[in-house]
């Protein structure tokens, strides 16, 4: 038999003490600092604290949507199951769009990509969302460009495309010129789907 830690909640606390003992959340407003240890679960990476950038208005802003029951809207399903449902406020919905056909159709008139074209089907429900992106560099850049094009201003970006083309270029475009709107992301290629989703999780969960 291995010896190991069987216990679930242990093993769960356990990791948010290492985590807290190993970082310096200096530089994360106070109001964010467990979305900060949210995020370094998720990867096993303590020293990407310093390249995450939280705004101070970002959590108050994020909560303020959640209870006002504003949708969360996603780029890919991976962000989608990686948000633990049952702890959002009732009513709160998660919305992908991206296998919705008309992403599709509008993907190939426009020569871009699937996760970029879904994001014109958030129009609608755009005003004061959540939005969570962990995959997609062009959702990102979409997203940025329909901003600036008038579209109406979600609550706040969660921002954590993942890759090594458009990665780090949108995120620091987000960090440049995001129209005043609060975000949470990580500076570089680094990112992902589970360290997206658990800034949300983060924001509905009892603190460890």
């Amino acid at each position: 038999m291995f010896n190991y830690l069987k216990n679930p909640a242990e093993i769960y606390g356990r990791s948010f003490e290492i985590i807290r003992r190993e970082t310096n959340l200096s530089s994360i407003p106070q109001d964010a600092q467990e979305i900060a240890v949210r995020i370094i679960h998720s990867c096993g990476m303590p020293e990407i604290v310093s390249d995450l950038v939280i705004t101070p208005d970002f959590a108050g802003s994020a909560k303020k949507a959640l209870a006002a029951k504003r949708p969360i809207l996603v780029d890919v399903e991976m962000v989608h199951h990686g948000i633990i449902a049952r702890q959002l406020p009732e009513g709160v919905e998660i919305i992908c769009t991206l296998n919705d056909p008309r992403a599709r159709a509008i993907g190939v008139a426009q020569s871009i990509t699937r996760t970029a074209a879904s994001t014109e089907l958030w129009k609608d429900q755009l005003q004061g969302a959540i939005v969570v992106i962990g995959n997609a560099p062009t959702a990102l850049f979409a997203l940025l460009e329909m901003i600036h094009a008038g579209a109406p201003k979600p609550a706040c970006i969660v921002a954590m495309p993942v890759g090594f083309v458009g990665a780090a270029e949108s995120k620091a475009e987000l960090i440049r010129n995001n129209c005043g709107i609060p975000y949470a992301t990580i500076k570089g290629r680094k990112g992902g789907s589970a360290m997206a989703s658990s800034v949300v999780n983060a924001l509905t969960s009892t603190p460890q």
